[in-house]
């Protein structure tokens, strides 16, 4: 299986970066190609712009989603992001590894995904969702988060984990075409001891090793 790790966490000693190396090794290990984008070691720049692009459909005034659609159809995009572009369209499974901020991805990760879904390469013309561009393609969420785990429930103080998550894996993956994967969550690593945070990894390892064989979940439309 083809598998594209996509990572960021500005430390590389945190647990993030732990879970990131353990899927690297693990899935090598059981035979997969892997292929990675980590995301802060590129200092991949989030932010949209004409760098987006070495082509120009019009200079006068910049929408984003015209500059796509004309780079995508003359492969007008900047060599950053057609690299990205390319990990994205070989892979069959795709991770991301990320710490939760404020209920979300992180600034760089949710730049990478501004840039890189591009209308008209990557979604567009009536492919999305069940008809999208990745359709068959899976993807994987793995991230920490900074409260504990009775923290994230329905009704609890931040509330249900899954309804925070469904804005990416709703409106980003599957907006793409992405069947979705139950998300890897460890909850406060920053609270566990050595030993519970090595069993969390040891857990990942052993899921990983089997990933080929797991179905998707049913995420919901609302």
């Amino acid at each position: 299986m083809k598998v594209f790790v996509v990572y960021w966490h500005p430390e590389p000693q945190s647990f993030n970066a732990a879970m990131f190396r353990t899927a690297c090794e693990m899935l090598a290990e059981a035979g997969h190609e892997v292929k990675t984008s980590d995301l802060h070691e590129m200092h991949f720049d989030p932010v949209s712009s004409r760098n987006n692009f070495r082509s120009v459909k019009d200079p006068d005034y910049l929408k984003l989603q015209l500059e796509e659609m004309h780079a995508t159809g003359i492969k007008g995009f900047s060599a950053e992001i057609e690299a990205e572009m390319e990990k994205l369209e070989w892979c069959e499974l795709m991770i991301w590894q990320f710490p939760l901020w404020w209920f979300g991805l992180p600034a760089v990760l949710k730049g990478w995904v501004d840039r890189v879904f591009a209308m008209g390469r990557v979604y567009g013309g009536g492919r999305i969702y069940e008809t999208g561009v990745f359709r068959g393609k899976r993807a994987l969420l793995s991230l920490t988060t900074g409260g504990p785990e009775e923290a994230y429930r329905k009704g609890a103080f931040n509330g249900d984990i899954t309804a925070i998550l469904r804005p990416i894996h709703r409106g980003m993956l599957q907006f793409v075409g992405f069947d979705i994967l139950a998300p890897q969550i460890v909850y406060g690593p920053i609270r566990l001891t050595d030993e519970q945070r090595k069993q969390h990894l040891a857990s990942y390892a052993k899921r990983l090793q089997e990933i080929a064989h797991e179905s998707p979940i049913d995420v919901g439309i609302y």
